[in-house]
């Protein structure tokens, strides 16, 4: 991707996103620096009337009306000036910022979650997301150029060409130098770009591990501590080196183009002085210009050597921004899954990105509606796998699934996804409430949490509070805390233990409506007696018999066994194939791999009620 082409790829982008205020920012921008061009003309006119004075030929005070208009347009200038910088500090950059996250936000929605288990587009996210400071900046840069800086020298350029030509093309070829050295500088740091982001991932993840909670108790316990810090300090080392060669690269060639652009504006000095000895110009005329000379260069070298120069830094980060939000996305027609229809996989494989062999392989299933099933096997037997298609979270490679008639190939994520639940082996902490970590599934969103009179109201508008009780109490959580307790050490709030949250993150799946829930492993933390229980009370939730008129399909996935006589039917995974199924009472009767698991766990079952 070319510099011309990202370059008109994110402005009209910047435009969509911010019209109104990209649209007043710019007019400031005209007004501003009209205000320097009409200086400079107010100058001439103030120091042509004062030597019209000094040789006789007017009086004092018409000397006067030159001066006032010269302070009305100085004090103009300053008034404008600040109302320019605290507009686009203030105002732009935050929004304009922010928009570009929330654009990235809302492509991350559309990817397909396979894509996060492959190396390189986490590299390339990690690449997109250092892109969304460099585009705002990138975005923002030519549309200052157009409404201040190109109005400046247009009206400036007008100003010189009618007193000298020559002195309008001096300083225009004065800085043709420091262009072709931000053409190489463009291509040196796109280049820095691509070879750091993988370092840089690695470089955040092992700062990570020294600061963030969830590392410190064992980097600390198990001495860890020095062994990320010096992995951190190498990867720091390798970045800042890597950066260095390229700065070091640009300086030596803008240093000597920089000498060719001074060479012009001497030469302009020059022509100044000797067209002023000539007569060719007035003495007012060359003491504004001589006077504005000086800002003129300034100004051109912000323009090169800054913003330009600033751009072409980018140029690398911006393109990593634009190339994320071209990937492919999700896509599919709208539909509202019928789970009387069942889950249907029909000879499906999956192989993870970047890998060779299949995670799952030519697998067919059907789960009838209102049925209980448990999918068991070893570690690595692909259970997780397996219920990400059924729930549609990854695409097959092969084959097709059918959740409750919906092609997950064919139908829009989001329809798949309506009326599914689930809890996961991997469930987040939220630092927020108990209330909230309940029930973001159906949070009002468009409340703005940080009102004080909202927090007044907790739950009143943001969420059900009878339904977030309901939850808790069939997960058997047992927080005997408020609902609007912090979950979060880090916020002012307090901590739960392991098999607290656990139970937290079954509510959370419970509260959600649905027709067809999972519990994938989200029991490690709690002992195998107590994760018997637990599922006990998932299978009658999962019944009518709860009182909402739902038969729901139910999947179970665990290595643990103790809970799968649960199960109205037990799937046994190993290579990532079916290699069994039936009850338990079938699959202990003769040998196989469910049979050697349970023979290795029975002794953690041994009380009546549970074996």
């Amino acid at each position: 991707m070319n510099f011309f082409k990202i370059l008109f790829r994110v402005v009209p982008l910047r435009f969509k996103l911010i019209p109104v205020h990209t649209i007043v920012t710019m007019l400031i921008s005209v007004f501003h620096a009209l205000s320097f061009t009409a200086g400079i003309i107010a100058t001439q006119k103030l120091f042509d009337a004062i030597t019209d004075a000094a040789g006789g030929k007017i009086g004092f005070t018409e000397c006067v009306i030159p001066l006032l208009i010269l302070a009305a347009v100085t004090f103009g200038q300053q008034i404008i000036n600040g109302l320019h910088n605290f507009y686009f500090v203030a105002i732009i950059w935050p929004v304009a910022t922010g928009r570009f996250k929330s654009l990235l936000h809302r492509k991350m929605k559309r990817i397909d979650p396979a894509s996060f288990e492959d190396t390189t587009f986490l590299d390339e996210l990690n690449k997109a997301k250092e892109g969304v400071w460099a585009t705002q900046m990138f975005a923002e840069i030519p549309l200052m150029i157009f409404a201040f800086y190109g109005v400046y020298f247009g009206s400036v350029g007008a100003y010189l060409y009618n007193l000298k030509p020559i002195l309008l093309i001096t300083i225009m070829v004065a800085f043709i130098p420091s262009l072709l050295g931000q053409i190489v500088r463009a291509k040196v740091f796109t280049h820095l770009e691509e070879e750091s982001a993988p370092i840089r991932r690695e470089n955040e993840y092992y700062q990570r591990t020294l600061c963030d909670r969830e590392y410190f108790k064992e980097t600390r316990i198990l001495g860890a501590y020095q062994f990320f810090h010096q992995l951190f300090s190498e990867t720091l080392t390798l970045l800042t080196k890597k950066v260095w060669q390229a700065e070091r690269k640009t300086a030596l060639l803008e240093l000597l183009l920089n000498v060719a652009s001074f060479i012009g504006m001497a030469t302009a000095t020059y022509l100044l002085f000797t067209a002023t000895m000539a007569g060719e110009i007035t003495v007012g005329a060359f003491a504004a210009v001589y006077g504005a000379l000086g800002m003129i260069f300034s100004i051109m070298q912000q323009v090169i050597n800054l913003h330009i120069s600033e751009m072409n830094k980018n140029i690398g980060k911006v393109a990593n921004f634009v190339k994320m939000l071209d990937m492919p996305e999700q896509t599919g027609v709208w539909g509202k899954p019928d789970f009387a229809l069942g889950v249907v996989a029909e000879d499906i494989s999956f192989t993870y990105p970047g890998r060779d062999e299949a995670a799952v392989k030519d697998v067919s299933l059907k789960i009838e509606e209102g049925e209980t099933i448990a999918i068991v096997g070893e570690n690595g037997a692909g259970k997780s796998t397996l219920v990400r298609l059924l729930t549609g979270v990854y695409q097959p490679s092969r084959g097709k699934v059918m959740v409750g008639g919906l092609c997950t190939c064919e139908t829009a994520s989001t329809s798949v996804f309506k009326g599914i639940s689930g809890v996961f082996q991997k469930y987040q902490r939220y630092k927020m409430t108990l209330a909230e970590n309940v029930s973001i599934s159906d949070i009002k969103v468009g409340l703005c949490k940080q009102e004080t009179e909202l927090k007044n109201q907790i739950g009143s508008d943001l969420y059900n509070l009878d339904a977030v009780t309901t939850a808790l109490t069939e997960a058997e959580a047992g927080l005997d805390i408020p609902l609007d307790t912090m979950l979060s050490p880090e916020f002012d709030g307090i901590d739960l233990s392991g098999g607290q949250w656990q139970r937290l993150a079954i509510a959370r799946g419970l509260y959600r409506a649905n027709g067809f829930i999972v519990l994938d492993e989200p029991t490690s933390a709690i002992d195998p007696i107590e994760e018997t229980r637990i599922y006990k009370k998932f299978q009658q939730l999962a019944k009518p018999s709860r009182g909402d008129g739902l038969d729901k399909i139910a999947i179970v996935v665990t290595h643990r066994l103790g809970s799968t006589k649960l199960a109205d039917r037990i799937i046994v995974m190993d290579g990532g194939k079916i290699v069994d199924a039936g009850t338990h009472d079938e699959l202990v009767s003769h040998p196989g791999k469910y049979a050697e698991m349970w023979s290795a766990q029975a002794k953690w079952y041994e009380r009546e009620n549970i074996t």
